[in-house]
């Protein structure tokens, strides 16, 4: 049941859309283990202009660059998925965008089951029922 929040440094279009969040479904349910059908995606598209690495703008570096966060429950996943899950991540965003600048960061939110849930549920609620 994750949700998994992006930027992307990006003009938007349906395909870019559909790439990024085939890209994540697959790595979620993959690495992580997580249900497709649980997992939701929001995907923000950022004008170079507007994203400034180091003091410049990635229009002025000629490079592009993304966001992600992604909140699990705590205690699902081990250390290396979350290293994998990273490192792969990185991987599709470069081969999607390409000229990818070094700092795109992924951030892995374990968060605590009592205070995350979906439905009106928390997970540990559901764990418990």
């Amino acid at each position: 049941m994750p949700i998994i929040n992006v930027k992307v440094s990006a003009t938007k279009t349906p395909e870019l859309t559909k790439k990024i969040s085939e890209l994540l479904l697959d790595l979620t349910t993959r690495i992580l283990k997580k249900k497709r059908e649980v997992t939701a995606i929001a995907i923000d598209f950022i004008d170079h202009d507007s994203w400034v690495v180091g003091g410049q703008l990635l229009s002025e570096q000629k490079k592009n660059s993304f966001y992600f966060d992604i909140k699990i429950t705590d205690e699902t996943n081990t250390k290396d998925e979350k290293a994998l899950y990273v490192k792969e991540a990185f991987a599709g965003f470069a081969e999607i965008l390409g000229d990818l600048h070094e700092e795109s960061y992924i951030y892995v939110q374990d968060v605590k089951a009592a205070s995350y849930g979906f439905g009106g549920y928390t997970q540990e609620y559901r764990y418990h029922h």
